[in-house]
């Protein structure tokens, strides 16, 4: 595979000035709905609901005249996904080895997620698994022949207040669900706007013409916390998961610190 070259210029005044004429998506987000409203591992209490406000949506799922509201898979595919559901589950997992779920997965984490915008690109730090995502919206095109990468490449442009964003380009290591595979003709669009100046709606359409029979589209919400940082999240870090000789995965449940008994 062979990686893109595009030739990018220093910024401008006038570049940075129009980055501030686009829709403020700078800062920290939180995947609505998580911890009903709010997550109180991340120090937030759920929406009250007689302060007069409204709470933000959780994710939902929406039909659309071109999509499907829950995975329509081909013939082949389904038996894949039913076969799947009807084995156990595996132990050793690739999250559980500190990878990370891939596109789109990565966006549906319950961590925050913080939105940078520069000219020519967007950055998304994602707390989870420490990753980062890179939307160019400099004016390149999309790889006509991607390295394959858990989140792909994306590319973005702005239609009025609407950020878009095109991904191609996955790793082995992505999956439609547990036991069906992409293919290569998998592709991703999101579509970032503002709801309001602290909410901001996400809506996913996945195509994949060897797997699925028809677009597959889900709608996310974010809530904007203006005095949130993103954390440390080191996966091997106190990592209690291992797996032994025989393959089997386990759990070292030793509280850490305690005394090793003689």
């Amino acid at each position: 595979m062979s990686g893109q070259q595009f030739e990018s210029k220093k910024p401008t005044p006038a570049d940075w000035s129009a980055i501030a004429k686009l829709p403020d998506f700078n800062g920290v987000w939180e995947r609505a709905g998580v911890g009903g409203g709010g997550n109180p591992a991340f120090g937030t209490a759920p929406a009250s609901r007689t302060s007069g406000g409204t709470q933000p949506p959780t994710t939902n799922r929406r039909a659309a005249p071109q999509g499907s509201e829950s995975p329509s898979f081909t013939p082949q595919s389904e038996t894949m996904r039913a076969a799947a559901a009807k084995a156990p589950q595996p132990e050793d997992k690739t999250t559980a080895n500190c990878l990370p779920p891939g596109m789109p997965g990565i966006m549906g984490q319950p961590y925050p997620m913080e939105f940078l915008l520069t000219p020519g690109k967007v950055t998304i730090v994602i707390e989870a698994y420490t990753q980062v995502r890179h939307i160019y919206t400099d004016g390149r095109s999309l790889p006509e022949d991607p390295d394959p990468k858990f989140f792909g490449t994306s590319i973005g442009h702005w239609e009025g207040d609407t950020l878009v964003a095109e991904t191609v380009g996955f790793n082995d290591h992505v999956e439609h669900t547990r036991g069906v595979p992409h293919s290569d003709k998998m592709k991703i669009v999101e579509r970032f706007r503002l709801s309001d100046p602290d909410t901001m709606s996400i809506e996913t359409t996945i195509t994949d013409s060897g797997v699925l029979t028809a677009p597959y589209i889900t709608t996310s919400t974010l809530r904007r916390h203006r005095n949130w940082t993103i954390s440390e999240y080191v996966c091997e870090e106190n990592n209690r998961n291992y797996v032994d000789q025989t393959g089997k995965a386990g759990i070292n449940l030793t509280v850490p610190g305690t005394p090793k008994k003689d």
